[in-house]
């Protein structure tokens, strides 16, 4: 038996806070604090801390399952594996390589999300992937690459956030959804900063607020263009950064004055006054930074929403400066590096696009296959869900539960039970992998090892701590399985490391380059923060080579060109990224970025520093992007005109109250893991419906009564908790539950033209007392 503690990190958000795995005598692992680590320097919420519960084989699944007669038995490995092979290869034979569906998400590691794709593309040739987090960053990725050129979640690292003077905080409740965050924004405030929360509910973050704003849900937009227009009227652009280091200004000033503070108000519900201190706080310091998280993105115009911050920091010159920034707080475990390698509709490795021909034959030389076999984008996540059943008739998912996650549950579960085919790889019984023809279960995250990048670009190694119980296979090993069943025998390797290593070639000079990352790098230095190419050469340059040529990303301030596509990116210094020949609209436009802040310019052994006898160093990762240039063709960032305009669906005498969505600090998702855990449960068993006292009185209810909510979708259930902390006409329920509970069986698929994020974040309905 091992008895070392092993070093790696939390499952579950995006932190990916650090932590020791110790062995224990009977059997199993328990956490221990690990300090070395700097985004949590030992703490962890109560998730975090009872992680291993879900690696006991008595809430876990330890066989595969096939349905027979309507039931799901337990099988064989190779019975299991058959029957999905056979089936895939009927479907395809009979209906074409785009009826089938493959389905991922952000928990995947980056070995696994790469090869997902791949499988995908190479061995069933269908064109139909995403994955589930759509629903989570990617109206925050496309307003970043829009303006910046690049999408990665922070450009700077946790550690800044106490430095700075003001953080404007929109739409987050990370005191429950990122516990071990908090601290930054403590340090922040006791440094004498001040920090400005946005949201319709008094939360445990607001009230750690100097000033807490709770606008109407889906007003976000109106709200940082009235801010906008009030520093515009007040004199605090910072016309000398205006004119620097961007373009687009003055078509975004005048759709920012249309904007007047009376009228923001109207809309939002947020006083004059307010408004005008907001931008006091904002402006005086010297530096400034606004963070946005599923609040105003989950919407269907989060892409103009956040964009419409990015111009706040714009216009003010707080952007691409020290301690100064944008920022999008993503949320998945991996949702950073699941968005970069592969598995999205119109993705290739690297955060390359696969519309464009240059990534085509870099990645296709990578694989050994023809450029023109790879099929061309499909669908986004919830297009690609309601197509189940019609078009695309099996379904092949990964780490994602959409019965109880998708918006318009209930119609997105009618779509799976439609299918000709459903096979799932979890590693419990969830309630999607209950509808599956074939389930199979798969490692978990201290069982096996693999990378996740965090929510600051840093690109992370999780490790084996323990041995998997005899009857779980790995997904990199399904994988490889199920292509050689469907006659690729070669390129599907199941050892993480190998994966990795060609991953590296695959992203060599794309926006998110890894080829300068090796396992034993993040190992000698607690991750590495992406872009991060092969080497930098003697005049500063930094130089990654792939099978598309010689790329660069931003080494410490000298010239850095990617693999040779025809296009311009830069940050630090000059980056020339492939298929960056101008800005794209998409959320995943081609561009690289690469920033390096000079105190990590330190001395390297073989892994770092300046190298030695005429090998050129090694590239020390990019913690912080943009402070030469931004991601663009020119580098200077790009302000895109936005204006206000209704959510999707207003409140009517039908459907007169808003309601929103969120996480509670117990649970995590759609539930299928924390749910499982004692302790987790005990602290929150299920789902509420939180209201105003007013409208509590109007219908009658009491703290802990059964209410309903009823939108256009559905109808959900569950117990009233009555509080002064939320807006009088929002309700807000959280969305960990199945059953007549379940929130999502409320929300509205209307989705954003550019991110085609469904608009999770606010709907009409009404709400009646249930009688008991």
């Amino acid at each position: 038996m091992q008895t070392t503690s092993t070093p790696t990190h939390c499952p579950y958000c995006a932190l990916q806070c650090g932590m020791n795995l110790s062995p224990l005598p009977q059997g199993g692992v328990e956490v221990v604090e690990r300090t070395d680590f700097p985004v949590n320097r030992g703490a962890l919420c109560g998730k975090g801390r009872t992680a291993p519960a879900v690696l006991s084989s008595r809430v876990r699944l330890t066989s595969p399952l096939v349905r027979s007669g309507g039931t799901l038995v337990p099988a064989t490995w190779d019975e299991a594996l058959d029957r999905i092979a056979g089936e895939l290869a009927r479907i395809r034979a009979e209906h074409g390589p785009d009826a089938l569906g493959v389905f991922g998400g952000g928990g995947l590691t980056n070995e696994k999300a790469y090869t997902l794709g791949k499988f995908a593309r190479v061995v069933l040739g269908t064109s139909q992937i995403d994955y589930n987090g759509r629903f989570c960053m990617s109206s925050a990725a496309a307003a970043g690459i829009k303006a910046f050129g690049l999408d990665r979640g922070l450009p700077f690292p946790l550690e800044d956030i106490p430095r700075t003077g003001c953080v404007i905080l929109v739409g987050s409740n990370l005191a429950e959804t990122m516990p071990p965050s908090l601290r930054f924004f403590h340090e922040l405030r006791e440094n004498g900063g001040t920090l400005i929360v946005v949201d319709p509910r008094r939360t445990k973050t607001a009230e750690q607020a100097d000033l807490h704003l709770m606008p109407r849900p889906g007003t976000d937009l109106a709200l940082a263009l009235g801010l906008l227009h009030l520093v515009v009227a007040e004199g605090r652009v910072d016309e000398e950064y205006v004119r620097e280091r961007t373009v687009g200004w003055e078509d975004a000033r005048a759709a920012a004055m249309a904007h007047w503070p009376e009228y923001v108000e109207r809309i939002t519900g947020v006083s004059v006054p307010q408004l005008r201190e907001t931008v006091r706080l904002f402006c005086e310091p010297e530096s400034a930074m606004v963070l946005t998280a599923r609040g105003p993105e989950q919407q269907s115009k989060g892409t103009d929403t956040v964009g419409a911050w990015i111009n706040l920091c714009l216009a003010t010159g707080r952007a691409g400066r020290p301690l100064s920034g944008y920022g999008c707080l993503t949320g998945q475990g991996n949702g950073q590096g699941g968005r970069e390698h592969g598995q999205k509709a119109d993705q290739l490795p690297g955060y390359r696009k696969l519309d464009d021909p240059a990534a085509r034959r870099h990645v296709a030389e990578v694989w050994g296959v023809d450029p023109d076999s790879l099929p061309g984008p499909g669908r986004s996540a919830y297009e690609l869900l309601d197509a189940l059943g019609t078009d695309v008739r099996s379904l092949l998912l990964m780490a994602s539960n959409p019965v109880v996650s998708a918006p318009r549950a209930a119609h997105i579960e009618e779509r799976l039970r439609s299918l000709d085919f459903l096979a799932v790889c979890d590693v419990v019984l969830s309630e999607t992998a209950a509808l599956a023809d074939v389930v199979l279960p798969v490692t978990q995250w201290a069982e096996e090892t693999g990378t996740t990048t965090s929510l600051e670009g840093r690109v992370l190694l999780r490790r084996q701590a323990i041995t998997p119980p005899e009857g779980v296979r790995s997904d990199l090993e399904v994988l490889h399985e199920l292509a050689a069943r469907l006659g690729v025998e070669k390129g599907f390797p199941t050892d993480p490391e190998e994966v990795f290593e060609e991953l590296r070639r695959a992203s060599a000079g794309g926006p998110a380059d890894y080829s300068g990352i090796t396992y034993r790098r993040l190992v000698e230095e607690n991750g590495v923060f992406w872009p991060c190419p092969t080497a930098v050469d003697t005049d500063g340059a930094a130089v990654a080579s792939g099978a598309g040529g010689t790329g660069v990303a931003g080494g410490t301030g000298g010239t850095a060109v990617a693999s040779g596509t025809g296009g311009t990116a830069v940050a630090s210094g000059t980056a020339v990224a492939d298929g960056a020949a101008g800005t794209d609209d998409c959320e995943d436009a081609s561009l690289d970025a690469g920033t390096d802040d000079p105190s990590r310019d330190d001395e390297h052994d073989e892994h770092g520093g300046h190298g030695g006898h005429g090998v050129p160093p090694v590239h020390p990762g990019t913690p912080r992007l943009f402070l030469d240039r931004f991601a663009t063709p020119d580098g200077r960032a790009r302000f895109v005109p936005v204006s206000h305009r209704p959510v999707a669906e207003e409140p009517d005498d039908e459907y007169p109250v808003l309601l929103t969505t969120g996480r509670v600090v117990a649970q995590y998702q759609s539930g299928a893991q924390t749910r499982r855990v004692a302790e987790l449960n005990a602290a929150a068993p299920g789902p509420f419906v939180e209201l105003h006292p007013r409208l509590a009185a109007r219908l009658g209810a009491a703290e802990g009564d059964p209410v309903a909510v009823v939108s256009r979708r559905g109808r959900a259930v569950a117990p009233a908790r009555i509080t002064p902390g939320i807006r009088p006409d929002t309700v807000f329920m959280p969305f960990h539950w199945p059953g007549e509970g379940r929130a999502n069986t409320l929300t509205n698929p209307a989705l954003d033209p550019t991110s085609r994020m469904p608009e999770f974040k606010v709907c009409a309905v009404r709400v009646e007392a249930v009688e008991p």
